[in-house]
This record gives structure tokens, sequence and C-alpha cells, in this order.
């Protein structure tokens, strides 16, 4: 516990620390997003490079604090051992992400090598380091998953999260918050399901980004960029494997019965759903998955005259509650479940699409 506590308090403090700093440095080398965008509602430059600072934060703190010395604390060799290997690729992988996402944010990135380099990243992950869905505790009656089918899973897995947390970073604090409650929900699992080294993970990403927060909730002082919500995106997709993965046996009496599975996608239901019904639309209408759009959710809420600052509280909310609902579902049937979750999740953030339009804020007559 003295590890994980510490984990979070240091990325926390760095982050802290260290933003206002990093904020300077942009202005002065004009590392800004110029707001002449038609999506973007800022009237001012922000800094974008936001992400140096979590990523740097998050790898230190969790490297830092990373217990090599007792074995007590992983329970056997073996599990020590494969808790060393991962944390080894771990930190090679978010190396590998973040010069992706920052060359991006600073002169930018053809898709293609884009892509080739999450498909370096996926490869690692899940073949190298073996971080991979072997299995869906009987959702849909699935079992066990062949190991083509698993890789294959797990890649397609890798690939939606990483594009979802980048998706949803169009309003302030929206992909700092949401990945935070995610590392949040994620960090409490682990810890009761005795998995400390990914508690640590979780909770060092989690103090990097609640301090982040500070200074890009709105109005925003500086935005992540794709340095940020890469990364983001990228140790998301460990912990919710590692989730779907738990091992039943190990998970106390607190938490017998709920089905992993069911539980890590009703933590990540807002940038999932928003992310499939973005891309849905955008194939429907006969334009690329990829093309930026203001179809996103946190849009609709901006067009409706809600502030970012509220949009950001409603969504964090369903990001809350989804999850919370989720654990009354202990001893059901995993696909009742499944089927279960997924309406209510899909009920709760499109009633986002109901809620009245606010009038505009009048504006004091300067005459």
């Amino acid at each position: 516990m003295q590890e994980i506590l510490l984990g979070f308090v240091t990325s926390f403090v760095v982050v802290l620390v260290a933003t206002p700093s990093l904020i300077l440095v942009a202005k002065l080398k004009h590392l800004v997003d110029e707001p002449t965008d038609s999506r973007k509602k800022h009237g001012r430059s922000v800094p974008t490079i936001g992400g140096i600072i979590i990523f740097a934060s998050a790898v230190f703190a969790y490297a830092l604090w990373f217990p090599t010395d007792n074995l007590s604390y992983y329970g056997s060799l073996a599990i020590f051992t494969e808790s060393v290997t991962g944390f080894k690729f771990i930190v090679a992988c978010s190396i590998l992400i973040f010069f992706i996402g920052v060359k991006d944010d600073i002169i930018g990135v053809a898709p293609v090598k884009k892509l080739i380099g999450h498909i370096l990243v996926g490869f690692i992950l899940v073949v190298m380091a073996d971080i991979r869905i072997t299995g869906m505790q009987g959702v849909f009656g699935i079992f066990e998953l062949h190991y083509p089918a698993s890789v294959a899973l797990s890649v397609f897995t890798y690939i939606v999260l990483v594009n979802a947390f980048n998706l949803i970073d169009g309003s302030d604090g929206m992909a700092a918050g949401i990945g935070f409650i995610a590392c949040a929900f994620f960090g409490v699992w682990f810890y009761a399901s005795f998995q400390y080294d990914l508690s640590l993970l979780a909770f060092s990403l989690a103090g990097a980004l609640g301090a982040f927060l500070i200074y890009n909730f709105s109005p925003a002082r500086i935005f992540m960029g794709d340095s940020g919500s890469l990364f983001i995106g990228m140790l998301t997709f460990i912990m919710t494997v590692k989730c779907i993965e738990t091992d039943v046996r190990i998970i106390p009496f607190q938490l017998k019965g709920i089905t992993p599975a069911i539980f890590a996608m009703s933590v990540l239901a807002y940038p999932l759903i928003d992310t499939l019904r973005v891309f849905g639309l955008r194939i429907i209408s006969g334009r690329s998955p990829f093309q930026a759009d203001r179809n996103h959710i946190h849009h609709r809420l901006i067009d409706r005259n809600y502030t970012h600052a509220q949009t950001a509280y409603t969504l964090y909310l369903a990001s809350i509650v989804i999850p919370i609902i989720s654990l009354f579902f202990r001893g059901v049937d995993p696909t009742i479940s499944f089927i279960a979750m997924g309406c209510i999740s899909f009920g709760v953030l499109f009633t986002v699409f109901l809620l009245p339009m606010r009038k505009p804020k009048e504006v004091p007559s300067t005459l």
C-alpha cells in the first residue's frame, strides 16, 4: 500500500510543480494550438505539449516505487518474475508511444507512419509481453479464445482504446478527467485483487492526470496533445486486459460474482460508445472513420450552450455511475450482464441528447 500511495503522490507533485514551467516554455517556443479550426471553441493560443509531463511523471513514479526487493509483495517468485517482465515491456512501449505522439504534436506524423507505430506497439504488448485477452469469462458462452483469435481481439482492443482517448480529447478536462476516473476504478480493482504492481501503475497515472486537470480544466491553460492521449490510451489498454484476465479465484469476497470483463467495459463505457458511435456515423455518411467532425457527445453538449466545465461534469458523472451500476450484477449470467450493461450504458450516455438547450450568457454591452 505504501508504494501505491507514494506513486500517486509523486506523479501528482511532479506535474503540479513542473507544468507552469512547461506552459512558459511552450509559449516561448510557440508550441501552441491556434484557434483557427471551426471545431475549436477556445479563442486563444494554448500550449499542446502537456503529454510530456504526464508521460514523464507517471513513468518516473511507476519506476521509482516499483517494488523489486520484496517478494512478499507478490506472494510468489513466479508472480514477481511476471511483474518485472511486464514492467520492462510497459516502460519500453510507453517511450515508443510517447515519441509517436510528441512528434505528431510538434511537426505532425503521416497517417501511414502513425499506423506502423501503433502496429509495432500492439505487437510488443500483445505478442512479446503476452498482454492479451485469453477469454471472456462466459460472455456469449466464450470462456477461452484460440491464440490467433486472442491476438486479433487484443490488437483490435488496443487500436480502439488508443483512438478512443485521442478522440474524446476535444474539450477542456475531458481526456484527463475520464482517464483519472478509469485509473481510479482500475487501481482499486487491482488492489482488491492483490495485483499491487498494476495498482501502482494505475495510481501513478491517476496522480499525473489529477494534477494535470488543475491546468487543463476549463478554461484550459494547456492541452495534453497526442503525446498525452495516446499514452493514456496505451496504459488503459494494459489495465483493461489485466482486469479482464484477473483470476477469479483470487478475487476477494466483496467482488465475488462480478465478471471482470463486464466491469472493465463499464469503466470505459463513455470513450468506447462515443468512438463506436462517431465511427458508425462517419462510415454511414460515406466518410473516413478518422475524419474529424463535431459529432462527439461532448460537442453535442457544447452546441447546446453547455460550458466546457458543465460538459465535463456531466460526462464525469456518467463515467462514475456506469461502473458502479455494473457492481449490482454480481452473480448474474455474464451474457445477460453484458447485454444489460450495454443497454444501460447507451441509455445513460444518450440522455445527454435529451438535455434542454441552455440559454447563452448575455455579454454586457460596452457601448
